[in-house]
Parts: structure tokens; C-alpha cells; sequence
């Protein structure tokens, strides 16, 4: 089983950038689905973006679709958040999860595991 460890958030201005990484110990990494997800302060968490385990499909919610870009290095058990355009609304906490999942069941879940999470806030 995988463990999975979020860096890369900050504080950048509305606008700016931000590239997200999570990083897998454990075996078989290529085997799972991987998935961003982010909760901001009281509210429900929700999911981000989402790649298959042979990256044969990218899934993006609405509200990030155009600005946000996920990839997976399997060589490296790494997976990543371009952020770009962001925007105040886009303030969370962004956790990666994982799960031995198909490419359809990518957005659903259940997703099995899960990092602590990475802070990220957009100044406006």
C-alpha cells in the first residue's frame, strides 16, 4: 500500500501560480488512480482533478477546468497540481488521494488513501 505526502503550496497573489506535488512511498504505485481534492474553511471537501493509472484519463471539476493541469511521473511515484490563473476562491487545503481504481471510477472514488494535505491562499 502507498502513503502519500502533499508540498508545493504557499501564498501567491490572485493570478499567480502554483505547482503542487505529492510524492507515493510504498509498491505499485503505477497501479493506482490518483486524484486532487481541496477543502476550504467551512466548507465540504470537493474534488480537484483526477488521472487514471495509465494517465489514459484526465478529469477536471468545472471550476478549475482551463487553468489547473494534473500529471503523474510513475518512474518517480509522483503527482502533480499545475495551478495557474488562480484565483482567491482556489484558497484551500489540497490533498492527494489514491485509490485501485478504473479509469471510469476516477471522479467517484472511493478513494482508499490519502495525504495530510498542503495549504494554499490566494490573496486577492
Amino acid at each position: 500500500q502507498v502513503q502519500l505526502e502533499e508540498s508545493g503550496g504557499g501564498l501567491v497573489q490572485a493570478g499567480g501560480s502554483l505547482r503542487l506535488s505529492c510524492r507515493a512511498t510504498g509498491r505499485y504505485f503505477h497501479n493506482y488512480s490518483l486524484a486532487w481534492f481541496r477543502q476550504a474553511p467551512g466548507k465540504e471537501r470537493e474534488f480537484v482533478a483526477g488521472i487514471s493509472w495509465n494517465a489514459g484519463r484526465l478529469v477536471y471539476s468545472d471550476s478549475v477546468k482551463g487553468r489547473f493541469t494534473i500529471s503523474r511521473d510513475n518512474a518517480k511515484n509522483l503527482v502533480f497540481l499545475q495551478m495557474n490563473s488562480l484565483k482567491p476562491e482556489d484558497t484551500a487545503v489540497y490533498s492527494c488521494a489514491a485509490g485501485l481504481l478504473s479509469p471510469a471510477q476516477v471522479v467517484e472514488g472511493p478513494y482508499e488513501i490519502w495525504g495530510r494535505g498542503t495549504p494554499v491562499t490566494v490573496s486577492s
